[in-house]
């Protein structure tokens, strides 16, 4: 909040995405159909989950790769972490993905002593800066180009300009070396196919290609939750993915894996290990926040998120940030730890109308403030100003009185609760009367218009 760069930076995000989504979306001729199919095959997809993890799991099997179910962070790190010391991989490069920022895994794999990569330009350039993800599709939005100069010279140990090509250039020769030394690759999962035990990953840099298939070991990691039943339903998603995420027509690179290399494949990792992580995924499954899990990760809610606009995603707090962000984690972790989240929302519903499988982001974030207040976990500060509210909001004389007093001291004070919000926005101006004002003026006027 503090950062002007950065607050006009994500901004300014939100605004060309959107001038670029309107532009695709006029060509899908009717978006909404197409929102209902993708809600329909990801709804049926998470409604048959057990089924099709098992024909999942059966055919990436058939085709020779190895699957390990990890019930949480531990068990997937545990696993990983033990075949990267049995294959001797000291050299590890791993292609962007969310559920290994989810699990620690790279500290997990550090703290084996192996070293380890980022090879994503967004991912490369906070892992140099030891930062996190503001945004799920572009981590590392809220960086200046003269910040990654900086980050990338004192990388190199000799000045850098600060100069795209040049920029562009050095993670590229610096990260082509890793390549071709690493013992292991990882990445992400951004669809497992069903109905043939493909993993599909979608990129714009080819850095996924060069992971999956340089390394004599290849290692994914995917959520329980992304699978698709067949090519078909596929396709669809892929249709939307990349058009909602930032505006694309298509993506550069589409890879699908069906296993370790075979006897005539020229290039392709010797081993295929598919890590299938839960990590509280299940806690959804059977309840009213099932639908949770038919998020694709393109972004979109947090694109157009007015709370996102202003905070940025570091101010969620966890690894997904947005709505979406402050609905998945407070149900993965548990709301005790993370019951601020579900309030970090204007509740305007835009996540919701901007969401390609149809989530009611909104309605989510409400049934989550139940919650916590049904748990009793909220603050006594929190319980004391809502029941104020109410016994103010049904007595009309207490409600005027509240109204007259905000309307001359909020915009005026920059102590008490509204103090750090205040110091980094200007307050609007009071209109000089309230509705309830305004309505009985009208009314007063309607009537002698009457008489």
């Amino acid at each position: 909040m503090s950062n002007p760069y950065r607050r006009r930076t994500v901004a300014g995000v939100q605004d060309h995405f959107a001038n670029l989504r309107r532009e695709v979306f006029t060509e899908l001729g009717n978006p909404e159909e197409w929102r209902a199919r993708a809600a329909q095959i990801r709804t049926h997809t998470i409604a048959n989950l057990d089924a099709y993890l098992e024909q999942f799991t059966d055919n990436v099997t058939r085709h020779g790769g190895h699957v390990h179910f990890a019930a949480d962070a531990a068990d997937a790190n545990a696993y990983i972490t033990r075949l990267a010391r049995e294959k001797r991989a000291r050299t590890i490069v791993k292609s962007k993905s969310m559920v290994t920022e989810e699990i620690g895994l790279n500290h997990a794999l550090e703290h084996a002593g192996a070293e380890v990569i980022e090879t994503d330009l967004g991912e490369f350039i906070l892992q140099l800066d030891h930062d996190k993800p503001s945004h799920i599709v572009g981590p590392a939005l809220h960086k200046s180009k003269a910040e990654i100069a900086e980050i990338f010279s004192r990388h190199a140990g000799h000045p850098i300009a600060v100069d795209t090509d040049e920029l562009a250039a050095y993670a590229r020769k610096y990260l082509r070396d890793k390549f071709f030394a690493a013992d292991m690759g990882i990445t992400g999962c951004n669809f497992g196919v069903a109905e043939s035990g493909s993993v599909v990953i979608v990129s714009n840099e080819g850095n996924a290609r060069m992971t999956s298939s340089l390394p004599k070991v290849h290692v994914v990691v995917m959520g329980m939750e992304r699978l698709v039943p067949s090519f078909a339903d596929l396709d669809i998603l892929l249709t939307l993915l990349p058009k909602v995420a930032s505006g694309q027509r298509t993506i550069s690179y589409v890879t699908a894996i069906h296993g370790p290399k075979q006897a005539p494949d020229l290039d392709g990792p010797e081993e295929l290990h598919i890590v299938i992580v839960d990590n509280g995924r299940s806690n959804m499954l059977g309840t009213e926040y099932q639908q949770a899990l038919n998020c694709i990760r393109c972004g979109n809610c947090s694109n157009v998120c007015p709370v996102y606009r202003h905070a940025g995603g570091h101010a969620y707090g966890g690894v997904y940030n947005g709505p979406i962000g402050a609905i998945i984690t407070p149900l993965m972790e548990g709301i005790e730890k993370w019951k601020d989240l579900p309030y970090a929302s204007s509740l305007c519903g835009a996540c919701t109308d901007a969401c390609p499988v149809k989530i009611p982001l909104h309605e989510y974030l409400v049934a989550l403030r139940r919650d916590i207040s049904e748990a009793g976990i909220d603050s006594w500060g929190e319980r004391m100003a809502a029941h104020l509210f109410g016994w103010g909001a049904s007595h009309p004389g207490a409600f005027s009185m509240g109204q007259s007093i905000l309307k001359t001291g909020l915009t005026a004070t920059k102590v008490g609760p509204l103090g750090g919000w205040k110091s980094e926005r200007e307050f609007p101006s009071s209109a000089g009367q309230t509705f309830r004002e305004w309505w009985h003026k009208e009314g007063e006027r309607e009537g002698e218009r009457e008489r």
